[in-house]
């Protein structure tokens, strides 16, 4: 995995994580996808999202993206994977355009097998951060 490709980025994660209901880890995904590429962009939340599920214990073809379009307490670039059958939470994720490129900020429960999201992530081809909560 490589090194911290932002530090404010990664302490903004962090503090993400802090304890909660529920154990979590992240990862932060470096795209140089532009704000005209956000289909691309979608794509890989989709495709890290996949790769989540799969080291989570679920099969992604039972789980699907929520957006939240509807729901007043999500942002325009903040989706979560749920599961089909109970709508049970396999990871959530932010969206940043930043300094000219999109960063992909998600966060899954601290269960999964982090060390292989990372790898797996870095096999599609993108710089990835992880984050490991408390």
């Amino acid at each position: 995995m490589s090194d911290t490709l932002d530090e404010d980025l990664y302490q903004r994660t962090k503090a993400l994580l802090e304890p909660g209901e529920v154990d979590l880890n992240g990862a932060i995904v470096h795209t140089e996808y532009d704000g005209s590429e956000d289909v691309r962009m979608m794509q890989t939340t989709i495709d890290v999202g996949d790769i989540i599920a799969e080291h989570s214990g679920y099969d992604p073809k039972d789980c699907y993206v929520y957006s939240g379009n509807d729901d007043p307490d999500f942002s325009s670039n903040q989706h979560q994977g749920l599961t089909l059958e109970d709508e049970e939470f396999v990871w959530e994720c932010q969206q940043l355009l930043r300094e000219g490129s999109f960063d992909i900020v998600i966060y899954y429960e601290a269960s999964a097998d982090h060390e292989a999201i990372l790898e797996e992530i870095e096999e599609l081809g993108f710089d990835v951060s992880g984050v490991e909560g408390e």
